[in-house]
């Protein structure tokens, strides 16, 4: 069972990801074609929220994972949420933009939730049914 468990987990974080993905081009988009930096901003917020939002809505799914696969997987998205109170409190559009990129990141390559999906996704793999 934990197999499934961990599997089902990786499978909502990858959900997870896509839906970021999704909001960040669609806010570069609104930025570089419409130069509406307002929207840009709001959805900005609205990332930021996204990721303050994760440790809760992903309470009951790491409550059935492996101990040592919700810790990992506690702390990545506890961090994550932080980071993003943090820069909802300050308010800086830059932080929230450069929330899960390292500054050493290299456009195109995975952000640092994308990292975390990804080796969910291997332990799932490499978990016994």
């Amino acid at each position: 069972m934990p197999h499934n468990a961990v599997g089902s987990f990786a499978k909502w974080l990858t959900e997870r990801c896509e839906f970021l993905h999704n909001l960040e081009a669609e806010a570069e988009r609104v930025l570089q074609e419409d130069k509406d930096t307002d929207k840009y901003r709001a959805l900005m917020c609205q990332k930021a929220m996204f990721l303050q939002a994760l440790p809760e809505e992903a309470e009951n799914r790491v409550d059935s994972l492996p101990d040592d696969v919700a810790e990992l997987a506690v702390q990545r998205l506890d961090r994550f949420a932080a980071n993003a109170s943090r820069a909802l409190s300050i308010g800086s559009v830059f932080y929230m933009y450069a929330l899960l990129y390292p500054d050493d990141h290299v456009k195109g390559e995975p952000n640092d939730l994308d990292l975390l999906a990804m080796e969910i996704r291997d332990i799932a793999g490499r978990t016994p049914s």
